[in-house]
Formats: structure tokens, sequence, C-alpha cells
């Protein structure tokens, strides 16, 4: 089967929320044997990892400093990334990303526009202390934009802009429940 509107090549990466960062990298690096190859530290204490599930598609786990507990039913991101705080409880799952093509990813953008869907900003993600870059740079590793489905769940189109796993893209020890660093 063939998409003829956008050129979806499957998951870049699916997002969850974890109650603790150290015993979620234990469980999928040292038991399902993932691995790790993105670490981000972001601004508010918060933590962002990314596992490669196969085939470049990563499944990736936030850790949020005081974001409630497990609420079966609690389970989507209240905004965009581009407006408003996108925390959700431990357990939930915060957002989807479809990977798709970089020389199309602005097309896509405007296509979803064109359609009457209402997109975020588009956000250059780097390792700057904010994580978001003020424009695109070399440093930028992945790009994206988010937008809702009927039903409220949010969803992103991602296009990597190089290949993850280097040294310095897994630098951060992940954090356990009380947001202390564990090596």
């Amino acid at each position: 089967m063939t998409n003829e509107r956008f050129e979806i090549r499957g998951v870049n990466h699916i997002a969850l929320v974890s109650s603790d960062m150290a015993r979620t990298v234990a469980f999928y690096r040292d038991v399902l044997g993932m691995q790790l190859v993105k670490t981000i530290d972001m601004p508010g204490g918060g933590q962002h990892f990314f596992f490669d599930m196969g085939n470049d598609d990563c499944l990736a786990f936030f850790w949020f400093p005081g974001a409630p507990p497990a609420a079966p039913g609690v389970g989507n991101a209240p905004g965009m990334p581009d407006r408003t705080d996108i925390r959700t409880a431990h357990g939930s799952m915060n957002h989807l990303a479809f990977d798709v093509p970089l020389e199309h990813f602005e097309e896509y953008r405007q296509r979803l526009i064109d359609a009457g869907v209402e997109v975020s900003a588009i956000l250059d993600h780097d390792d700057s202390e904010l994580t978001i870059a003020p424009e695109f740079h070399e440093g930028v590793f992945v790009r994206s934009f988010y937008f809702r489905d009927p039903d409220g769940i949010l969803l992103e189109f991602a296009s990597w802009t190089r290949p993850m796993g280097r040294a310095d893209d897994v630098a951060i020890p992940p954090v356990d429940a009380t947001g202390r660093h564990v090596s």
C-alpha cells in the first residue's frame, strides 16, 4: 500500500512519561537490549531520553520533576510544545511522532495547514540549554512540528537531520524518581 498524501516511513519516536528515568534505562537498555541513542536534560530539570527500537525508530521517555502520578484516563498533553507546558502523567503517552523525509518536511506542514489542521511552529531541536534553536543550524538533530487528531491526541511530524547515537548524544546520566542523577 502506498500513501499518496505523505511519505510516512514509520514511527520516528513514541514519547512516554517515566516516573524514574534510571529504572526506565535499566529496563529498556539492560533488559530489552534497546540502544540508548540520545539523552537530553531539559529546562526546569526534566529529561528526554531516546532508545532505538530498530529501523531507526525510537521509543522515547520524558521524566518531569513534579509530574503527577499515573492516572488512567489522563493520558494526553494539554497543549502544543510551542505554546504551553506539555507535561503528562507517569505512564501516559505524551505524543506520537511520525518520521517524515527532511526534504518534504516543510511541504508536509503546509499540506496540513491547507487542510485546515492547526499546527505548531517548526521546532529545531538542539543541545542548547533551552533544547530549541531560534533558527536552523548544524547542531540541530531533529526538526519537528506538532498537531492534534480529532480526539486531541498530540501528533508530530519529525525529521532527523543526522544519525543519532554519537558519544556526545548519550552523555547525560538518568535521574531517579527523586531527581537525583544515577550513574
